[in-house]
């Protein structure tokens, strides 16, 4: 099976959803004319990123909110992966992402590293989510994260032992740092932090990343997409809009996995029984 996969680089207006979603509309047109099968916008794409309390006034309910409707019926023809603020039913706050097809809510996964030092504050405004999981797609088993979430090694590697072929790395990850480039310094570990994933888990890694400027935080862009050899298949420019295609041929998993048996011999339970004894000496 061949994927044609869409990374749709959009800069976003500050909790103005309705705008947001306009903005979605016309990059999925796009999206349909050039036949891409599956569509990732980048995290809090409906809504921006640095909300602070605007965050409980564009907060959504996927399942009820006339936002999703015009993008679940446009999921119609193609998966689409979108980013927003979900409030629970007992009004928790929620950095989420659905995953939309055939007109329904596949699954929804809420963020749940929330970083909270330097520029960032999520863990004031948000919960954290507590799940991680693959899901079934009409294009195999696929796993959604968000930002943070990707650069801890527990949750690439759980979604990699529930069954995730293709894991999809949503952010708004702005520049930080000095590099003797002329890009910040976390552009270059962002990008050697995906590569390292896709070739230890053998697997398609996609990150579709922001652009634009809120709060002078400096949103870069530059989305891309290794295979399961941790080999880079297309990336997006710096700083502008784009939308990135390239295609996942997901014959290569099972050529990479011949040629590198990892997940054969893989032992979770080694893993389980090694965390056990951690926990378990712990001390308060």
């Amino acid at each position: 099976m061949q994927i044609k996969l869409g990374l749709a680089q959009t800069d976003a207006v500050l909790g103005d959803v309705q705008a947001n979603l306009d903005r979605h509309l016309s990059m999925i047109e796009q999206a349909r004319q050039a036949d891409v099968d599956l569509l990732v916008f980048p995290e809090l794409s409906l809504t921006g990123y640095s909300l602070q309390d605007l965050a409980y006034r564009v907060a959504l309910n996927p399942a009820t909110s006339p936002v999703f409707k015009p993008l679940l019926e446009a999921s119609a023809d193609l998966d689409l992966v979108v980013g927003f603020v979900e409030e629970d039913a007992r009004h928790r706050f929620y950095i989420a992402a659905a995953y939309l097809s055939g007109g329904e809510i596949v699954h929804v996964h809420r963020k749940v590293y929330l970083p909270t030092y330097t520029l960032f504050e999520e863990g004031r405004f948000f919960a954290m989510g507590d799940t991680i999981r693959a899901f079934d797609t009409r294009f195999g088993r696929i796993a959604m994260l968000i930002c943070e979430d990707f650069w801890h090694a527990s949750p690439p590697y759980l979604a990699w032992l529930d069954g995730a072929d293709v894991l999809v790395l949503m952010s708004a990850s702005p520049g930080r740092g000095v590099d003797e480039g002329p890009l910040p310094a976390s552009v270059r570990w962002v990008e050697r932090v995906t590569q390292a994933y896709a070739g230890l888990f053998t697997t398609f890694v996609v990150h579709a990343n922001r652009v634009g400027v809120e709060d002078g935080a400096i949103f870069y862009g530059g989305s891309l997409a290794y295979n399961p050899d941790g080999e880079l298949l297309a990336k997006a420019p710096f700083f502008d809009e784009h939308l990135l295609t390239t295609t996942l041929d997901m014959a290569q998993i099972r050529r990479a996995r011949i040629r590198l048996p990892l997940l054969r011999d893989e032992r979770p339970e080694l893993t389980a029984r090694t965390l056990a004894r951690i926990l378990g000496n712990r001390t308060e």
